[in-house]
């Protein structure tokens, strides 16, 4: 149903809401289904359980069923051959053919023949009341049926003609008594005499057996049900001790996961269940001590390269200060040292540059490292680290373009941390560019504000967007940089937005060129899910213009010839470059 047909505020349908509650226990119970082995194997216990009751319950009516039928059957003949039999044949010696009353004669001898019955003790009458029936089937009353005497209607026509050809013949029949229906056993016979040939009909009811059935029935109900609850309930304890150490074990191994080494398993008694508690604690011991020995080796690690890097700062300072002396007399050396004076000077700031990175690695790895928050506006800040890096962008031919929303953004950061993301970020872009411009973005939302730097050079090989933050990993050392590096800038910024409750994250394609993106919380240590800007997609690569989630400011000059000098210190971009032309995208 669509919100049309039911707008909102109003009541649902009650089939609605039954639908929904139906949807949400079903839910409920999957959930139950696949979290609880007991349930599981209760419940396929029970179903096992219940088809084996059910077929031996099947088994025993019908054994008991043909048993009581046999038992009846055999009663009735032996009854009806050695006692309703002779005293029928006695009684019917007295009937005359031919005289036109036959039927109040077979009236008489049934009549005689039900009085003999009754005087019969109980041991003698095995099996049970009966109603006899005679018929005369050579003689045709004037109504077009045979003479006859006894509920006729009640036998079937079937039996009838098997004992009108002389057999005996025996049918259990279904059978209109006085408005309700009454299974019988039929028994025909002939019955004639020397002078009349006759036939005998004698119904047993079965309605002591039918309620000896009832009673077999409702036992086997009954029996069948107290068994599988005791089944279940069996079954329920049994798998309860199997499925409670499971359990225990998992809450144990789940706080080992959280951090508390110490959480242990009971161990009772010998079985297997005590073997397998005795393996877990011993695994939790092996991997606390692992644990403890690696915690060890990387405090000793970062205090190694935490001393080393302070060791070497004085050593260095005596080094720096002889190179700048020698650096600023090297017009008075000659030319081979000259050069080498300065190679000696451009390889201390690159090992400056590395110290000062090792320092700040080990104060993130201690954990030591804090923010020292105040309000910054990102977009100036941007601006302030591509100024700084315009010289480089124009020693490569690199155009920096910077796409500045008109407001402020602002937010609460440590503003050194940010300028050394967004310098590395950029630096980078430069150095990968091949000469092509590279675009910086801003994008924000009610919690976070993000920043992305997009070039399009050589970009990444799939994979390498998780590996460019690795420590010391290159996509390609071969390659010159403009800007030297050390291999650690981007695991810095990393753990620089990771402290801020942001994250950093990179796209790239060969030959497209590559996206890092910036995502950081409008205060520090917010949680944020979402970052305002998206990376570029297989749609946007042949338009990185898509990638401007905040664009320019519009103006007639937005559109610049490749061959038309112009000031463009009053667009909304700010455009870093030595160079007009613009490269198609």
């Amino acid at each position: 149903m669509n919100s049309e047909e039911h707008p909102v505020g109003a009541e649902r349908p009650l089939a609605v809401r039954v639908r929904e509650e139906l949807r949400g226990r079903w839910h409920q119970f999957e959930t139950t289904w696949r979290r609880s082995m007991q349930l599981r194997v209760v419940v396929s216990t029970l179903a096992l359980s219940s088809a084996v009751v059910f077929v031996l319950g099947m088994v025993l009516q019908t054994q008991i069923t043909n048993r009581l039928l046999e038992n009846k059957e055999r009663a009735a003949i032996q009854q009806v051959d050695r006692q309703n039999l002779p005293v029928l044949e006695q009684q019917l010696t007295a009937v005359d053919p031919n005289a036109d009353e036959v039927g109040e004669q077979l009236e008489a001898a049934l009549n005689r023949l039900t009085t003999t019955a009754a005087e019969q003790t109980e041991s003698d009458s095995v099996a049970g009341t009966y109603e006899p029936v005679l018929v005369d089937g050579h003689a045709i009353a004037e109504d077009g049926a045979p003479p006859s005497a006894g509920p006729v209607d009640s036998v079937p026509e079937s039996l009838r003609r098997l004992v009108e050809q002389d057999q005996f013949a025996i049918q259990i029949e279904t059978v209109n008594d006085g408005g309700s229906r009454v299974t019988m056993l039929v028994i025909g016979s002939p019955a004639g005499t020397a002078t009349r040939p006759l036939q005998a009909y004698f119904l047993f009811p079965l309605e002591s057996e039918r309620r000896t059935l009832q009673v077999v029935q409702s036992t086997l109900l009954v029996g069948g049900l107290v068994l599988l609850v005791l089944l279940g309930a069996i079954t329920n304890l049994v798998t309860r001790q199997v499925v409670r150490p499971v359990r225990q074990a998992a809450q144990t191994a789940e706080r080992l996961a959280a951090g508390n080494l110490d959480e242990r398993m009971r161990v009772i008694g010998e079985d297997d269940m005590a073997r397998l508690a005795d393996s877990f604690n011993e695994m939790a011991d092996s991997l606390k001590q692992q644990i403890q020995q690696l915690e060890e080796f990387g405090q000793l690690q970062r205090r190694f390269t935490s001393d080393v890097s302070h060791e070497l700062r004085t050593p260095l300072t005596t080094v720096r200060m002889a190179a700048d002396v020698l650096h600023a007399s090297r017009d008075d050396l000659p030319d081979g040292l000259e050069r080498s004076a300065e190679l000696l000077v451009d390889e201390l700031d690159r090992f400056e540059s590395l110290l000062g990175d090792l320092l700040e690695i080990s104060r993130l790895d201690a954990g030591v490292a804090d923010l020292s928050t105040e309000s910054l506006d990102v977009p100036d800040l941007v601006r302030r680290v591509m100024e700084s890096l315009l010289p480089i962008a124009q020693t490569g031919g690199v155009e920096l373009r910077g796409h500045f929303p008109a407001e402020e953004v602002s937010i609460l950061a440590d503003a050194r941390r940010v300028e050394r993301i967004v310098r590395n970020l950029v630096a980078n872009a430069i150095d990968h560019a091949e000469g092509r411009p590279v675009d910086i973005t801003f994008g924000q939302n009610e919690r976070a504000v993000a920043v992305t730097v997009r070039d399009y050079g050589v970009g990444l090989r799939p994979g390498e967007a998780e590996l460019v933050f690795t420590r010391f990993w290159r996509a390609d050392p071969s390659r010159d940089r403009q800007t030297g590096g050390t291999g650690l800038g981007l695991s810095i910024a990393a753990e620089d937005a990771r402290l801020h409750g942001g994250w950093l994250d990179a796209w790239g394609e060969p030959g497209q060129g590559s996206c890092f993106r910036l995502t950081l919380p409008r205060d520090s240590g917010e949680r944020v899910e979402v970052s305002p800007l998206p990376l570029p997609s297989a749609r946007s690569i042949a338009a990185p213009e898509a990638l401007l989630a905040v664009p320019a400011e519009p103006s007639e000059n937005d559109s610049v010839p490749p061959d038309e000098e112009q000031d463009r210190s009053g667009r909304g971009s700010a455009w870093f470059s030595e160079t007009d032309e613009q490269e198609e995208r």
